[in-house]
Parts: C-alpha cells; sequence; structure tokens
C-alpha cells in the first residue's frame, strides 16, 4: 500500500467520524442497535433500568462525546437536548451532573464487551477475497496515550521517569490487536508506561486465548519469542513476524528450502517468572521455525533486507513472495493506530480517573469498530476491499 493510499485512508476515518458526528439522530444508534447493547448487559448479569440516561442512551452519548469536534460534558448533553426536542420529546436539562454520574456508572466491562463483538462481527463477515490466502490474519501493535495531570491518573499511570514531577502527564500503554481484512480492533491491553509486566509483549500474552484455529498472528520484531510462539501454537495459530534482533540466523544450518530460506529448531528457554512450572511443562522443547531473508524495495527509498520468522513451514503452500507480502501488510497497525490517535482524537485523553480513562479508551475504540463496520458494509455493496473504497 502506498503511503498515498494510507493518507487517503486516514482521511477517509475523519469523513466518516464527522458524518456521524453530524448525524440527526443520536450517533451510531443505527450500526449499534439498542438490543445489542441490552443484550450485552444482560451477559454481564446487569440491569437495564429505565430513566433519562439508561445505559443504551449514556453508550451511545458516550460514543457521541469521543467523536465530536468539542468533546466537552455541555455539550454532550445539549446536543442530545437538540436531538430530543427533534423527536417531540420533552426538553432535558442542560446541566451535566446526571450523565456526568450516570457515565460513571457505565460498566468498563460493557464498553469492552462491545468493543470485542463489533470487531469480531465485522471481521466475521468479511469476503473471502479480503483474507490471506483463506486465512484469517490479526495484527498487533502498541501505543501511548497521556492524559490529564491528576493525583489518581499518576498513581495510576505514571509519567515518564525521563520528565521532571510535576511537569509532566500521566502515560499508559496501550496494545491493540486488529483484524487484517477489515481494520476493526478485536482486543485491548492497558498498562502503565514502564514497569515489570507492563510491556507490549505481556499484554499480547493475554490475548492469545482467544486466537482461534488457522488464524494467523503478524507482528514486529519485538514479539518474536519463543514462548509467545508456543502458546500460539497450542492454539492452533501461526506466527509470522520480523527476525528479533538479539537472534543469529546462519543459513547454513537446517533444512534447507531455498536460496536464503530453510527450517531450523528454536530450542526452548529457561522458564519466564510470570510463567508457573505446569504451564512451563507444556511448552515444548524445541519449535520448527522457517526463518528467510527478505528484500525490501520501494521507489524513493534505499533498499534494505529484513529476516523473517514464520511457523509457516510449506513453501509449497506459503511462499516467500507471498510471506512477504503480508509482512508488509503489517504496516496497517501502525496506519490504524495512528488513526485511532489523530482522527478518533484519542491521542490526549480527558477523564480525571483512572477507571473513567479506561472507559474513555473503550468508547474510542467502539466508536472505531463502528465506523469500520460501516465502511466494510459499502466495500462490500460496491465489491471492493474496505481499502479500495
Amino acid at each position: 500500500m502506498s503511503h498515498c493510499t494510507r493518507w487517503s485512508f486516514r482521511r477517509k476515518i475523519d469523513w466518516f467520524r464527522c458524518q456521524f458526528a453530524q448525524h440527526a439522530s443520536l450517533p451510531f444508534s443505527e450500526v449499534l442497535p439498542a438490543q445489542v447493547v441490552a443484550s450485552a448487559l444482560q451477559t454481564l448479569c446487569l440491569q437495564c433500568y429505565h430513566s433519562l440516561y439508561n445505559p443504551v442512551t449514556v453508550v451511545w452519548l458516550f460514543l457521541n462525546q469521543v467523536i465530536h469536534a468539542n468533546p466537552t460534558l455541555a455539550a454532550t448533553v445539549e446536543n442530545f437536548l437538540a436531538w430530543r426536542l427533534s423527536q417531540g420529546l420533552p426538553a432535558c436539562s442542560t446541566g451535566t451532573g446526571a450523565y456526568a454520574q450516570a457515565r460513571k456508572r457505565l460498566p468498563e466491562a460493557l464498553l469492552a464487551m462491545l468493543t470485542r463483538h463489533t470487531g469480531s462481527a465485522a471481521d466475521r463477515e468479511a469476503s473471502e477475497s479480503w483474507r490471506w490466502l483463506g486465512r484469517t490474519v490479526k495484527l498487533f501493535d502498541g501505543s501511548t496515550v497521556s492524559m490529564p495531570d491528576t493525583p489518581e491518573n499518576q498513581a495510576a499511570y505514571p509519567q515518564s521517569r525521563a520528565q521532571a514531577p510535576g511537569v509532566g502527564f500521566p502515560l499508559a500503554r496501550i496494545g491493540v490487536l486488529f483484524s487484517l481484512s477489515v481494520g476493526t480492533v478485536l482486543d485491548l491491553g492497558i498498562r502503565r508506561w514502564a514497569g515489570k509486566l507492563q510491556s507490549e509483549l505481556a499484554m499480547l500474552r493475554d490475548m492469545i486465548a482467544e486466537f482461534l484455529e488457522g488464524d494467523v498472528l503478524l507482528s514486529d520484531r519485538y514479539l518474536c519469542s519463543y514462548i509467545e510462539i508456543a502458546l500460539l501454537k497450542q492454539q492452533g495459530a501461526d506466527f509470522v513476524g520480523r527476525m528479533h534482533a538479539q537472534r543469529k540466523v546462519d543459513f547454513r544450518r537446517g533444512q534447507q528450502i531455498g536460496r536464503y530460506d530453510h527450517i531450523v529448531q528454536w530450542s526452548k528457554p529457561p522458564r519466564p517468572e510470570w510463567m508457573s512450572r505446569a504451564q512451563y511443562a507444556t511448552i515444548p522443547a524445541t519449535l520448527s521455525i522457517r526463518e528467510f531473508r527478505h528484500r525490501i524495495e520501494r521507489a524513493g527509498y534505499r533498499p534494505r533486507t529484513i529476516l523473517v520468522a514464520t511457523t509457516l513451514l510449506s513453501a509449497e503452500d506459503y511462499s516467500v513472495a507471498d510471506i512477504s507480502q503480508l509482512y508488509r501488510l503489517r504496516w496497517d497497525a501502525e496506519i490504524n493506530l495512528r488513526s485511532l490517535k489523530t482522527m478518533m482524537n484519542m491521542d490526549v485523553l480527558r477523564c480525571r480517573t483512572p477507571e473513567m480513562v479506561r472507559k474513555e479508551i473503550w468508547a474510542h475504540l467502539l466508536a472505531y469498530n463502528l465506523i469500520r463496520t460501516v465502511i466494510a458494509q459499502a466495500a462490500a455493496t460496491h465489491g471492493k476491499h474496505p481499502r479500495r473504497i
């Protein structure tokens, strides 16, 4: 995908966001029906109480708030008042207290469930022609978000150590699992910016149980780890990623498949501290890994060579050209995260407590998923790929 196409796609996300923000009805009420929210509440054993700011309405208003150009409580309530009057309903107060309290009562688990549900549903409905060789590919990447400098946020998500106390902002690390076919968010991890077990690898590890048989994980070199690849294989999933910088490759060893393309045996590393002895015992002593060298050439850029590791061992079913083409699509994760942070205004959050910060992140991802779903539906109607609509 060219840089021009990537920038065009980011503008497309922004255009859809503005269209939803200017919608005559409550934003997303058509693509996220009330019964879907009510069903999620029932699954979580939560009551859908009847009031002006019931959970269904608050979800819609929260989505409106995160995509609006003026994401304040006052602007959200004023938009709600205007919508009620346009529907012939009684006017509501312009005070923000009731909405703020209702938003605080909204369970984080509800927003998380709706995000995962909408992301997975769009991925399942994707056309077979959008998949890679008939396989479902999932992308993982991480980034950081900042938030207001409050004592609560600083305690939960401390600022960078490079910043002097009192002059920095709390910082959270996020790890996002995307669908390659339609670009929706499938899962999310939230951690502190630094510290033990706060890395992107730790967040990915928590998501491995959600991989299905036949899935393919596409990641960067930092996530090319023996233990995580072995856990993926236990799920029946495969791995494609750039070789970790600390792992040495010798193409004179192993089973030769082609020029700079071979299969070698990786040995099991010592047990990491976070893993129990029982789980470590389930990890195989060796893994068969295919390693190959790929040369990247792009007009206007100096050619460079990368090393790729994968559990797709069959050269007949998965050629170097096929896997290399797939690896180039890994940048979709970077573009998706950039769209979330810039086009969806998620780079600087507004909530003043850690609980609300997490809800705000999930609300951004849910809105993003619904926009991606509309894009995928439009692409299917026109017989095109979501990247080319």
